[in-house]
């Protein structure tokens, strides 16, 4: 029984993780986990700096757009 609930727990965060992705909304725990593995000598972006970065990333291209 403790299994089934840790697994549909584990599959509770997969679809949030999976429809926050589907609407735009980052996953800053997915990067400070990827920042601390990989950068951890360099200071983590706060959430605020990371919202913003993400954001423009999304929606500062002008590739196919006639503005």
């Amino acid at each position: 029984m403790l299994e089934l609930r840790r697994d549909l727990a584990q599959a509770g965060r997969y679809l949030t993780q999976s429809l926050r992705l589907m609407v735009g909304v980052p996953d800053y725990g997915s990067y400070l986990a990827h920042h601390q593995a990989t950068h951890p000598e360099r200071p983590a972006m706060s959430y605020e700096e990371f919202f913003r970065e993400r954001q423009a990333a999304r929606y500062s291209s002008r590739t196919g757009k006639c503005c």
